[in-house]
């Protein structure tokens, strides 16, 4: 089951962490979500954060964690979305529209090897695949607004191993203000457009049929 086009729309900007990605010893990881929505078109804009930790991971395990939360989080109470899912994590969103695809089709195996993270994948797709999703890439540290915050959100996370439980208040529009004076102030990106939202095409399967 997806989202219909009378769906709400919900802009999701997700980042994450990992403190010594790729080094010997335990990593600490994080990931950062900032939620967008309105309760209706005339509506002021709405923020919720999201956050969560691992002790040791990497970079591709939480950015596929970030898709997992978020989405999983959507779902409460069975509700479908259209979502904007903006990352800069080119392994998210390459995979969602093409790898996942490729897997797939091949009982989920690819033909160089094992598939990394196989399993948060498969989780991935089975949390994404109840809504109509975007997936949109940024180029991170790029002062993005709604990015660099998910970011700070994603290294405190990693830094002090803390989750926020689910949706919260955001603290966003406090981080925001200061940033907006700088020389080199941060684009807050616009609520995007119910009218144009396109989505990606239909996720795939998340497990292999049963001959």
């Amino acid at each position: 089951m997806t989202a219909s086009r009378d769906a709400g729309l919900v802009a999701i900007y997700a980042d994450e962490s990992c403190l010594g990605n790729g080094r010997e010893g335990d990593n600490p990881g994080g990931v950062g979500v900032l939620v967008e929505f309105r309760q209706r078109e005339d509506a002021p804009l709405v923020r919720r954060d999201l956050w969560i930790s691992e002790r040791a991971t990497t970079n591709n395990r939480m950015a596929l964690r970030s898709v997992i939360e978020s989405m999983t989080a959507l779902s409460r109470k069975g509700r479908r979305f259209r979502v904007s899912f903006c990352t800069d994590s080119r392994y998210i969103v390459d995979g969602m529209e093409k790898w996942v695809h490729d897997w797939a089709k091949r009982g989920w195996t690819r033909k160089s090897g094992p598939i990394e993270n196989l399993e948060l994948w498969r989780q991935a797709v089975e949390a994404a695949a109840a809504h109509a999703v975007c997936w949109r890439w940024v180029r991170g540290h790029a002062g993005h607004a709604q990015n660099e915050y998910a970011n700070d959100l994603a290294v405190r996370a990693a830094g002090d191993q803390s989750s926020s439980g689910g949706l919260v208040d955001s603290g966003f529009d406090a981080w925001l203000a200061p940033r907006l004076e700088k020389s080199k102030p941060v684009t807050l990106e616009p609520f995007p457009d119910p009218a144009t939202f396109r989505a990606s095409r239909a996720l795939p399967t998340a497990h292999p049929t049963s001959p």
